[in-house]
């Protein structure tokens, strides 16, 4: 059982011990060394292997991933249930919080590689991922969603549901466009308003998606990055006039803000007294927890929420068996489940599965070379395979939408072809 988990009495007890966990040290720790011969690994020993995380615990705005790490933990206790990776226990150091600030994620890196020394980072979750080309160069294995571009294509960085937002070459995932479509009947003669914040990742969110959906039939008539992405506007009213005229000066038939949750209840809270009356969007707000207060739920009702897993309301056995897991980590407690856990949790079980993979003699390369053939199917986020994974997502997901305080499935999990993104 992991160390940290022992001391567990209550769920929020396994939150706060979070930073305690960040420092933890394994006694005969191997020498720093990524690769070489069995017990040669940094952060592997004759009966254990290192693993710590990086989400954003805290931000700026309030917007928290804390719970990337109870999803990740939860995956854990249960490996090391099952016997641990190849007879190894999983020794998770829980994750250090980068506060979304790109000079805490490099340090978080640097600090899990050079003193923590753990043989893979697992999950990473943050808007900003600095600290990528420092875990490439050291060739840390790590894995996290592939909403950046750093999961697209260095060798030791894995999204777990693959490349999210792909360069030239590769492929675009049409889940949310087809799925849309679907809930519309038909994306053609239908008009798309697609936002997002002023950033690196907000301008590439705007231009996969713009392309997504006009692949799919759809006519964007409004696709900006234009929300500042340091706060919260305290006033939408501009981006709501120019969006309801974007259409040829009406209203376009769908809003999809690729933003996160406080700029979402921002700005649907706006469109909703503005009149707006079309279909609105995100890829977000699938969070329980956000329904405590009346003005989130109401500023979240009737909104469909882009999945890129099964749904919790999925009869899937694996869904089954990712809830009971989450229930152990929290020290047998039921706790509102969100996309946050699931995040940590995928992430964890794409890299249980691969180092299952590599063997007794866990080194950097054999866990590289064994990722270089790995595939399995039916997983939370379909087929996975690699090094597909690092080019193209993986093309699966689903659409749930917020009714009278509960979420419910308007487009099932599904697999769709994806299109080459040019």
């Amino acid at each position: 059982m992991l160390r940290p988990i022992r001391t567990l009495a209550a769920a929020a007890a396994a939150l706060a011990l979070v930073s305690a966990c960040n420092s933890a040290s394994t006694n005969g720790s191997s020498p720093d060394k990524p690769g070489g011969g069995s017990g040669n690994a940094r952060g592997v020993t004759a009966d254990s292997i290192k693993v710590g995380g990086i989400v954003s615990m805290t931000s700026a705005s309030g917007y928290s991933k804390k719970d990337t790490d109870l999803g990740a933990r939860a995956r854990y206790l249960r490996a090391n249930a099952e016997g641990g990776i190849n007879g190894r226990r999983i020794d998770y150091l829980g994750a250090q919080d980068d506060g979304q600030d790109p000079a805490k994620n490099l340090a978080a890196a640097r600090k899990l590689v050079q003193q923590d020394k753990v043989f893979a980072v697992s999950p990473m979750s943050s808007v900003t991922f600095s600290g990528a080309d420092f875990l490439e160069q050291e060739k840390v294995p790590t894995f996290g969603w592939g909403t950046l571009p750093s999961f697209c294509g260095p060798k030791h960085i894995y999204g777990f549901n693959g490349c999210l937002v792909p360069t030239p070459g590769g492929t675009l995932n049409q889940t949310w466009p087809e799925g849309i479509g679907q809930i519309l009947g038909g994306a053609r003669g239908k008009s798309v308003a697609i936002i997002a914040n002023d950033s690196d990742a907000g301008k590439f969110g705007i231009r996969t998606f713009q392309q997504g959906f006009a692949s799919a039939g759809f006519k964007v008539s409004y696709a900006k990055a234009s929300v500042p992405g340091t706060a919260v506007p305290s006033d939408w009213s501009a981006y709501v006039k120019e969006i309801l005229s974007s259409n040829d000066g009406k209203a376009p038939d769908a809003v999809v803000s690729v933003m996160q949750t406080p700029n979402n209840i921002g700005l649907f809270t706006a469109l909703k007294r503005s009149g707006y009356q079309g279909l609105i969007s995100d890829p977000t707000d699938y969070d329980p927890g956000l329904l405590a207060k009346d003005a989130t739920k109401q500023a979240l009702d009737g909104v469909h929420v882009l999945l890129q897993f099964q749904p919790f309301e999925s009869t899937d056995p694996k869904m089954t068996q990712f809830k009971a897991d989450i229930k152990a980590a929290a020290a047998g407690q039921e706790v509102p489940l969100n996309m946050h856990m699931l995040t940590g949790y995928m992430s964890a079980d794409l890299f249980v599965s691969i180092a299952q993979k590599a063997g007794k003699d866990l080194t950097v390369e054999s866990f590289q070379s064994a990722a270089q053939g790995f595939s399995d199917t039916g997983t939370l986020v379909g087929d996975r395979a690699e090094p597909k994974g690092q080019k193209d997502s993986f093309g699966c997901g689903a659409l749930v939408q917020l009714k009278n305080g509960a979420y419910e499935v308007s487009v099932p999990f599904k697999c769709y072809e994806p299109i080459p993104f040019k």
